[in-house]
């Protein structure tokens, strides 16, 4: 079983991350609307860039936020999906707030299901239920060519080598 860091104390997570090569699962999730999109569905052809946060209401998810968004921004056939179990309520307020708007919100609350597929659910501690930091860059066919889980909850993700990923394949 995998784990991260909350301030050097592990906390264990559902099971080891999809791999590089593998299949992207679909997902289904919840948009600011309230109403649901996936993956497959939504996303069919593009590059897409999964950003699981544990919440949007802290400052190093929100940092990674407005990094990616402002990263995407400039890149075309690329949509960045940001995962929370945060409330769509909550992520909109954030993302409104803060101008955010070349990422997509995507709340898990409902189905849970990014963090079942992806097993980057959190088993225990304080953040037990949410989505450790994990990003993820999956082709115009929904297979990973990039996975990365982020070993401390407080730290950033490598976003070169994420966007690096991403400018190979567009």
């Amino acid at each position: 079983m995998s784990s991260v860091t909350l301030k050097g104390t592990p906390f264990p997570i559902k099971d080891d991350i999809p791999a590089v090569g593998m299949p992207g699962s679909d997902f289904t999730f919840v948009k600011k609307d309230l109403s649901e999109a996936s993956l497959y569905d939504d996303f069919d052809g593009k590059v897409k860039v999964l950003i699981a946060v544990p919440s949007l209401d802290t400052g190093v998810c929100q940092m990674e936020t407005r990094k990616f968004n402002e990263a995407l921004s400039q890149r075309e056939g690329v949509v960045g999906i940001v995962v929370s179990k945060d409330l769509p309520f909550a992520m909109n307020r954030f993302c409104e707030a803060e101008g955010i708007e070349n990422v997509i919100i995507a709340s898990d609350f409902r189905y849970s299901d990014f963090i079942n597929e992806y097993n980057t659910e959190i088993l225990r501690g304080p953040f037990k239920g949410l989505s450790a930091r994990a990003v993820f860059v999956l082709d115009q066919e929904n297979v990973i060519r990039y996975s990365e889980l982020v070993p401390e909850i407080a730290h950033e993700p490598e976003y070169d080598a994420a966007l690096k990923v991403v400018d190979e394949l567009i």
